[in-house]
């Protein structure tokens, strides 16, 4: 072999990695793996060290001075959201969603993913006001860890599956940040809300007139962060919004279309950065002093249970009776199967849910933080396991044509 061949091989093997469609959610479960091993073992300490040190910006009397998990979560993230926005978008304007009758599948399942595994959650914990406050934790869908595993199957998943996750998991968000608003939003401050306002409207304005250059478009959406962050919503929230002014098509130019530049753009750096470094920052729970006791407490039983089996009858059930009530149809590729695979997948719910269960409990003066995490890891795995395990079945029955979405 020629050394200019064996120097090649390493790059041509990272290419050819890099390439794989699996890529990326295999590099997340990686970092999710990591993170697990620091948090239990002596690594533990500077783990800790790492996501609590303070990182701060301050220009004149406006301060934003957060730990580094705080900024991950709330900034890395919202570059997430922004393209997981762009995405949307595309495909209400001219994609898979343009058809209204297809909005109302994803539409109605997060509905039924909120509602069932509330009421679950409720059901183990009415008799205790203190636990009752965590109601909405198995609400929510973490959209980075179900794409992640979705990601691991490859080129058999269709392009509709992943429209029809990505679609339910941001109603779902959407839905998640309504309830933190409406019942765990004390702290809202109405000046940074009027201004996110204000910021929407420019936005607007921007979109109206014509305005295809993208370097407005991001100065005026960190601004609406930055204002999202100090109003005390959610600020992922604020790159959805973001995308949905972006604009599709340059008027000018028709050939040219600034949201598939920046989606393009952003895709990499989302993929190979954004989700791995999220991942590593929240998937390091310390499993140390895990008893039967604790195992079975109410709190984490009902969380658990709440994701595992209320977003499958919730998602399932409603999506099967809007199907069967003809004000829907399942996407195309997608069978009854891979349909209840999905519902199970949703089942993951990490992010918000841990972010929503620090906020029910923060102010009751009792410590669940623990029970909290214990019930959404155990939820979150098993119903990443059984979503991976029924689509991996499901899509090896699939037709070809059908995986294509043809």
């Amino acid at each position: 072999m020629m050394p200019s061949e064996r120097n090649q091989k390493p790059a041509t093997f990272i290419a050819e990695f890099l390439a794989l469609e699996s890529a990326s959610g295999i590099l997340l479960m990686g970092s999710a793996v990591l993170a697990m091993v620091c948090a239990n073992t002596s690594l533990l300490p500077w783990y800790e060290l790492l996501l609590t040190t303070p990182v701060e910006i301050r220009v004149g009397a406006l301060e934003v001075a957060k730990p580094l998990l705080l900024w991950i979560n709330d900034g890395l993230m919202a570059i997430f959201f922004f393209l997981v926005g762009l995405e949307l978008k595309r495909e209400l304007v001219e994609g898979e969603l343009s058809d209204k009758r297809k909005i109302v599948l994803p539409g109605v399942g997060a509905i039924g993913g909120m509602a069932i595994p509330a009421l679950i959650y409720l059901y183990f914990n009415w008799s205790d006001p203190v636990a009752r406050q965590g109601w909405a934790i198995p609400a929510a869908t973490d959209i980075a860890f179900a794409l992640g595993v979705l990601t691991l199957l490859g080129n058999r998943v269709p392009t509709s599956m992943k429209i029809f996750l990505t679609s339910l998991a941001i109603f779902d968000d959407i839905g998640a940040i309504v309830i933190i608003a409406l019942f765990y939003s004390s702290g809202l401050s109405l000046g940074a809300l009027v201004f996110v306002g204000f910021c929407v409207i420019v936005l607007w304005l921007l979109n109206r007139r014509g305005v295809t250059s993208r370097s407005i478009y991001i100065m005026v959406g960190i601004i609406m962060w930055v204002a999202t962050l100090k109003s005390g919503v959610h600020a992922t929230l604020a790159g959805v919004v973001l995308a949905m002014f972006i604009p599709l098509r340059d008027h000018a130019n028709p050939a040219l279309s600034p949201l598939k530049d920046i989606e393009h753009d952003l895709h990499t750096l989302v993929a190979f950065f954004v989700l791995p470094v999220f991942a590593f920052a929240n998937a390091g729970i310390n499993l140390a002093g895990v008893s039967s006791e604790k195992l079975f407490h109410d709190v984490p039983s009902g969380i658990a249970l709440g994701l595992i089996v209320g977003k499958q009858v919730g998602i399932f059930g409603l999506c099967a009776l809007v199907i069967r009530l003809g004000w829907a149809s399942l996407p195309t590729g997608m069978s009854w199967l891979s349909l209840y695979g999905t519902a199970a997948l949703c089942g993951i719910g990490f992010t918000m849910s841990l972010f929503i269960g620090s906020l029910a409990f923060e102010e009751t003066g009792v410590n669940l933080l623990f029970d909290e995490r214990l019930g959404i890891i155990i939820g979150s795995l098993i119903s990443g396991a059984m979503g991976f395990t029924v689509l991996k079945y499901s899509l090896a029955k699939t037709p070809p044509q059908q995986k294509r979405g043809v």
